[in-house]
């Protein structure tokens, strides 16, 4: 069956099973490896995608029902020499260690921020959760969304000026 995405910002169509999870089409049919199998049940983050503006968990949802939908990763946030400023805090506050749950943190910290963008501490819990990290803790996470909503606040402030 043919589906037609957008995926950071370009319009793909693309010819799909009925079975398969969109995890699978963006990492294997389209290289974004940004996008991670962990637990395949939608309880770690791993696979966490932006969809229609919505936190969703890939490994969940058949690709068919992503058919017009608009889709941002990891990927989509900033380049190697170019990052997005949450994923520039994150490498700041050393909130990097194995990488593995560090695209669905991104996303879901850029969610957040979008959604409020000067969060309490408490906050930045809430809308991390369902993000599981094994290897750095959530000290250093929480710092770079802290960081990070900082700095866009500096940019958003440089851009009305």
């Amino acid at each position: 069956m043919q589906i037609t995405i957008t995926v950071n910002g370009a319009k793909r169509e693309l010819e799909v099973t009925p079975y398969t999870r969109l995890l699978d089409l963006l990492r294997e049919d389209l290289g974004l490896t940004g996008v991670k199998e962990g637990c395949g049940k939608g309880e770690c983050g791993a696979c966490t995608v932006i969809m229609n503006g919505e936190l969703t968990a890939s490994c969940l949802v058949p690709a068919p029902q992503a058919d017009q939908a608009e889709i941002v990763t990891v990927e989509g946030l900033g380049t190697k020499d170019d990052l997005h400023p949450i994923q520039e805090s994150f490498v700041e506050a050393g909130a990097v260690q194995c990488g593995y749950c560090i695209p669905g943190m991104v996303l879901a910290s850029k969610r957040l921020l979008d959604e409020k963008p000067k969060p309490t501490e408490k906050e930045v819990r809430y809308g991390l959760s369902g993000n599981i990290c094994r290897c750095t803790g959530y000290a250093k996470i929480i710092d770079a969304v802290m960081l990070a909503a900082d700095k866009l606040a500096v940019e958003g402030s440089d851009s009305n000026d």
